[in-house]
């Protein structure tokens, strides 16, 4: 993006909004392109506060009276020279009549000139009568060079020189995604914590990534403890993802593999999809987020959701590799492509910038979405290419259930040999992973009121007290299954059981 900016200058493009938040390495290389051109530049910073200075001027050298967005516009265009004029964030100014009346005026007279202006603010609100004229950049975060930059300077203030180059990668690595100063300042707290920087501090850093999350407000970074063992069945799956757990390594790129863009998991409400997505991160070591579709809607200023999401994206694609999970994706975007008559068009806009993402991103963010409702889905989503893989998740088959009675009694006791499990299976026939788990706590509820241990018995009663979801809403599970039985990979070892697609 840097390569880009420096063309646009070089083009004489009069108008760049730059959209990010760190202005002193912005400002570096925008004073480094300046210098570049054989015609050399001046650039001056305008600011609300201090007017209109000279780069590397003290403030006191400021322009006279220009603090006014328009007196300093004004001073731009009486300028003869060439420039570079850096405005810090006029975006609460730049829909005024008067100061876009200014820009408008600005542009039209910068032609033929070697004078340009770059409006530079984290926020982009760009007017309606300016998008003609303006170009719009976000200025990328430090890449792992700037970054051992910062890294090298700590170590080197600090003596602390040996490290491996295993651990130097890990530390830079735990840092993508940090802008330059909340870099310096997070080896700090590392180094002020531990008095050193090693492989353990790695988490340390990491923190700094969830405190980034969270000040975003739509993407949540999700933890999770279990391992995908904790996933009964699904085995088809789990050798899928277990295939793939080193894809965004250096070694996989040599091998001359892509990246990963992301998996569907269609199935059973109930049958392991949400829980398979979270063990996923423990078994690639990569980071979670849950992008939360509800929080992206805004209707309070018209295009507030879409900046909503893609200040979602970019924060996803800051800190990847990533895994970003979206659940029950048939919610969130059913009816996006027909949404004129009832929110103005704002989902069938946040449905079209999602696809574009997805198809255009080059950053190793991993998209992994559940959904349960097939026919809620826009076509769009499901075509070829879309995803690396679509997978569905029926009901557990005998096996399965074993396996996830095994799973959740194991949790709750040390011994479970009194326990007939193939009984339990064959009584739950028809259940889904949560069913079970829910059958099985209000066995132990029945025997905890009566102050005694559960049993076998507890357990079945429980199960025949228990409608499943699968006889509440044959229908639905039959259409997914007629659905899946072409168009997606059976998530279950067992293919044959798969394919018998039958209560």
């Amino acid at each position: 993006m840097k390569e880009e900016l420096e063309i646009l200058v070089k083009a004489q493009y009069p108008l760049i909004y730059l959209v990010t938040s760190e202005e002193e390495r912005a400002e570096e290389a925008i004073s480094k392109i300046a210098q570049l051109n054989t015609q050399h530049r001046r650039v001056f910073v305008w600011t609300v506060t201090h007017g209109m200075i000279e780069l590397g001027q003290p403030r006191q050298t400021s322009q006279h009276n220009t603090v006014s967005p328009e007196a300093a516009i004004e001073w731009v265009l009486r300028q003869r020279e060439a420039g570079i004029y850096i405005f810090k964030d006029l975006h609460p100014f730049i829909t005024s009549a008067p100061v876009n009346r200014w820009l408008r005026d600005a542009i039209a007279s910068f032609k033929g000139t070697e004078k340009i202006i770059i409006l530079m603010s984290p926020l982009q609100e760009v007017p309606i009568e300016l998008e003609k004229d303006v170009v719009v950049l976000d200025f990328p975060l430090p890449d792992m060079g700037e970054l051992d930059t910062v890294l090298s300077q700590h170590l080197g203030k600090n003596q602390n020189r040996r490290t491996t180059t295993e651990v130097r990668e890990k530390l830079l690595k735990a840092a993508l995604g940090l802008t330059k100063d909340e870099a310096e300042k997070v080896y700090r707290k590392a180094y002020v914590k531990a008095n050193k920087l090693t492989e353990d501090e790695v988490e340390i850093v990491l923190s700094e990534k969830k405190q980034l999350i969270r000040r975003n407000g739509i993407l949540e970074y999700v933890e999770e403890d279990e391992t995908i063992n904790a996933v009964g069945g699904l085995e088809e799956l789990k050798r899928w993802l277990k295939q793939r757990s080193n894809a965004f390594t250096e070694r996989a790129r040599g091998y001359g593999l892509p990246q990963p863009k992301g998996m569907l998991i269609l199935g059973v409400p109930g049958c392991g999809k949400s829980l398979i997505a979270k063990t996923t991160s423990r078994l690639w070591s990569l980071p979670l987020l849950r992008l939360d579709m509800g929080r992206v809607y805004d209707g309070s200023m018209v295009g507030r959701s879409e900046a909503n999401l893609r200040n979602a994206l970019k924060t996803a694609e800051s800190i990847s590799p990533a895994i970003l999970f979206i659940d029950e994706l048939d919610k969130a975007f059913a009816g996006g492509t027909g949404s004129a008559d009832s929110d103005g068009g704002t989902s069938s806009r946040i449905f079209g910038s999602f696809l574009t993402w997805m198809q255009e991103k080059t950053s190793p963010v991993f998209v992994m979405a559940t959904a349960n409702r097939i026919e809620r889905l826009p076509g769009e989503f499901l075509r070829k290419g879309r995803f690396d893989e679509i997978f569905f998740v029926d009901l557990p088959n005998s096996e399965e259930r074993q396996d996830i009675f095994n799973i959740h009694l194991t949790k709750r006791r040390s011994d479970i040999s009194r326990f007939d499990l193939e009984q339990l299976a064959k009584v739950s026939d028809g259940f889904s992973g949560a069913e079970i788990e829910q059958a099985l706590i209000a066995a132990m509820y029945e025997a905890f009121a009566q102050d005694r241990e559960f049993t076998q018995l507890d357990i079945i009663a429980a199960i025949k007290a228990t409608l499943p979801l699968s006889r509440t809403m044959t229908e639905q599970v039959t259409a997914l299954r007629d659905w899946a039985r072409q168009r997606a990979r059976p998530a279950s070892a067992s293919v044959a059981e798969y394919q018998r697609l039958e209560f």
